[in-house]
């Protein structure tokens, strides 16, 4: 077995079988260990510029790492030998100490790899500062405007829109009057001029200058020691080789400064529990500020960063209420201790409608990409290797917020258009996107697609998740054989995943009643 590398020259015969299965599998083990060493990684201040003490599966690996340090071990117990090979120099230094592992070769070198994420860091983070010093003077004249009242606090989406409608809110904008948007620090200048008040316009350029360059997550040494010592080290490293830390600590202080400058009533936005909603939460109440963290979209057992297990402070960082889409996502939140009386179903603002498409044998097979680059790219490979066998044809459409490259060819095309906008398909193929979730809905076969060497987490609610087929790069053709024997499923309750939208309710959360 080969961990970040490609393990050429083995003999493909010998090879664990279903390994792909079996890091998701510890994965899902390790959950409950990667929550409890995120609570006491974040009692560092300065974890909250990072995304490892949060548990944000999908941006940061530590828990891919642990998974594979569980599987190794479980490999231990087993009769005979298995061959490990793993360039990466901190797992290999974690793996060599387990119990039952043997080290055939030296470490791969470390300090090098150290030295050049460092440096790679700090130029990122320097030429971030400038670019967000520009963005605050870009958009100074966005401090202007009335204060109080709700606000909603969201991301610059691609299909948010100047009229009102909002992405993750919908049309909540123009059916509330009063209602206000302020726009995150993700959002560029030019975007932000287009749909209205930015967070930057509060942020001090000199701040950024002189503050942005060095800030970045540091461990302590308590941190670094013990059983995980090495898997944390490599995170840190990781995250610290990016400018990550400095767009968080940005909007950590565009926040708190717009909070005491524009005093809103009440700030709604998509809620994730990542470190900056954490940090808004204390400052928001701290100021008396109402918060409402809207559960926009779905949850799987594997997006842990939901779950207040990390939070050092526990529930005290979660919004005062949070509207959930359905009760699916509901019960998932319920079930990793957010007290219930913070929880209420909101409905389905994001998905106000289901995707109307039929089922057809013969029409293409529509593939969502995730937010993973590398995963798309061993998705349209997969793709290309079904048409190269059977004849299929794939209509492949990449994630809005993470355009992937890759040409057209034979049986393998891009589409600019959403699920919805197709007539009929045979099959969804898709990762770690709420497309595949809509293909469910809409009662077509579905397939999520599993990686190899990784894991793309999983967003499915329990009940939809047991309604899907998973299949990994070599067993994808045979999962959609599979699929055009049967009939076509029938639609999961759409009202348990998107319920209505309870106009009601969001008045009463937003002091519109």
């Amino acid at each position: 077995m080969a961990i970040g590398g490609e393990g050429r020259g083995l003999d493909p015969a010998r090879a664990r079988r279903d390994v792909a299965a079996g890091l998701e599998r510890a994965f899902d083990a390790c959950a409950a260990a990667w929550l409890e060493l995120g609570r006491d990684l974040g009692r560092t201040p300065s974890a909250g510029l990072a995304h490892t003490p949060a548990c944000v599966a999908n941006a940061s690996d530590l828990g891919q790492m642990m998974a594979w340090s569980r599987l190794v071990e479980e490999w231990t117990e087993d009769s005979g030998t298995t061959l490990v090979l793993c360039d990466d120099p901190w797992l290999f230094r974690h793996l060599a100490a387990l119990p039952g592992v043997r080290a055939d070769s030296p470490p791969p070198p470390l300090w090098r790899v150290e030295v050049r994420l460092a440096l790679r860091g700090w130029v990122a983070r320097t030429y971030r500062a400038l670019a967000l010093a520009r963005a605050a003077l870009a958009l100074r004249k966005h401090r202007d405007g009335g204060k109080g009242g709700a606000t909603l606090l969201v991301y610059g989406h691609p299909a948010s829109t100047a009229d009102g409608h909002d992405a993750y809110f919908g049309d909540l904008p123009s059916q509330l009057s009063g209602l206000g948007r302020v726009l995150h620090v993700d959002c560029p200048v030019e975007r932000a001029r287009e749909l209205g008040h930015s967070l930057h316009a509060h942020g001090h350029p000199l701040f950024a200058l002189l503050t942005l360059p060095f800030a970045r997550w540091r461990p302590s040494r308590r941190d670094l020691a013990g059983r995980h010592g090495w898997l944390v080290r490599r995170a840190a490293a990781r995250e610290g080789g990016t400018a990550q830390a400095a767009l968080i600590r940005w909007q950590i202080h565009c926040q708190a400064r717009w909070l005491a400058a524009r005093r809103p009533r009440v700030v709604a936005w998509p809620w994730e529990n990542h470190a900056w909603e954490r940090a808004l939460v204390r400052e928001a109440r701290r100021r008396g500020v109402t918060t409402i963290g809207y559960q926009h979209s779905v949850i799987g057992r594997q997006m842990l960063n939901y779950a207040p297990g990390s939070n050092p402070d526990g529930v005290a960082s979660l919004p005062d209420r949070i509207p959930c889409s359905g009760e699916a996502t509901r019960d998932q939140l319920a079930a990793w201790g957010v007290p219930e009386d913070r929880l209420a179903i909101g409905g389905a603002l994001r998905f106000p409608a289901a995707a109307r498409v039929s089922h057809d044998r013969e029409a293409p097979v529509f593939m969502a990409l995730p937010f993973d680059g590398l995963v798309a790219t061993e998705m349209v490979e997969a793709a290309r290797d079904v048409v190269a066998r059977g004849g299929r044809r794939f209509l492949v459409k990449d994630h809005p917020m993470s355009p992937h490259a890759f040409d057209d060819g034979p049986g393998v095309t891009r589409t600019r258009d959403p699920l919805g906008a197709h007539g009929a398909l045979s099959a969804v193929v898709f990762a770690a996107t709420t497309v595949g979730l809509e293909a469910l809905l809409a009662g077509l076969p579905t397939v999520r697609f599993r990686p190899r060497g990784r894991v793309s987490i999983d967003i499915l609610p329990a009940e939809a998740a047991a309604a899907v087929t998973v299949a990994d790069a070599e067993g994808l053709g045979a999962a959609l054989d599979t699929l055009d024997t049967l009939a076509a499923p029938p639609p999961l309750a759409r009202d348990r995943v998107f319920a209505p939208v309870d106009l009601d309710l969001w008045r009463h959360l937003l002091g519109e009643i």
